[in-house]
């Protein structure tokens, strides 16, 4: 966790300091290959029942087991936070009961759930306090909100109040350095070609997403999903 902020000018630092603080090697992405970057905000997305939450919810147990999963590669086990606000907690545990089967006990660990997510808001100050105090409890290196609509009050068709909720989310990531795993809806209509601009209040969204994974269902419906991906620096 980062501590509160110090006097000011106290963050400058020259390059050759910033340097000599860098680990010797790029450390890895946390999914790969460049799906969460350590610290990196990946959005989720897609309509209404496509299945976004029980994407993000396999994608926190294979990162908290640390084994691959759905074609990403997970390099290491890494501690998880899941703030889920929408399911009541016996219905969510007991999909997370189904979800594990396959793996046993090896994530069980390093899962954590923030079952008082409900009801806290990150455009709050008071709610973004209760998300920084709960990464430090679970000592999350990834912290999965799902989905961000039910922790904001923000209008969404308002550039500039996502851009405060952006603000937020950054705050959030940068003192509790854990990467964000954010599930979000996309705009009613959207053109086959979109992917980071789908999402609701995506001119905001552009600015701080390292990484935006739609879900789609192909045309004409079959039973299968249409993953997209959009990296923001490749």
């Amino acid at each position: 966790m980062s501590g509160a902020a110090g006097p000011p000018g106290a963050g400058v630092r020259s390059l050759a300091q910033l340097l000599a603080q860098q680990p010797p090697t790029t450390p890895p992405c946390l999914v790969e290959p460049g799906l969460l970057p350590p610290q990196g905000i990946l959005f989720v997305g897609g309509e209404p029942k496509v299945g976004k939450s029980l994407l993000v919810a396999n994608l926190a147990l294979a990162l908290a087991a640390g084994l691959d999963a759905a074609g990403f590669a997970i390099p290491a086990p890494r501690r998880v936070l899941l703030c889920q606000f929408e399911l009541p907690l016996p219905q969510l545990l007991s999909r997370l009961a189904i979800m594990r089967r396959r793996l046993g006990p090896v994530a069980d660990q390093h899962l954590c759930v923030d079952t008082e997510a409900a009801g806290h808001l990150l455009s709050a100050p008071e709610g973004l306090h209760h998300f920084l105090a709960a990464a430090k409890a679970a000592a999350a290196e990834v912290l999965v909100l799902d989905p961000l609509y039910s922790a904001h009050d923000q209008d969404e068709n308002d550039t500039r109040a996502m851009a405060a909720l952006c603000q937020s989310l950054l705050r959030l990531r940068d003192t509790s350095g854990a990467a964000l795993i954010v599930v979000h809806h996309v705009r009613k209509s959207i053109g086959r070609e979109e992917i980071g601009s789908a999402f609701r209040g995506s001119s905001a969204l552009h600015a701080v997403g390292d990484t935006y994974l739609l879900l789609t269902r192909p045309a004409p419906p079959v039973p299968t999903l249409e993953l997209r991906f959009q990296f923001r620096y490749r």
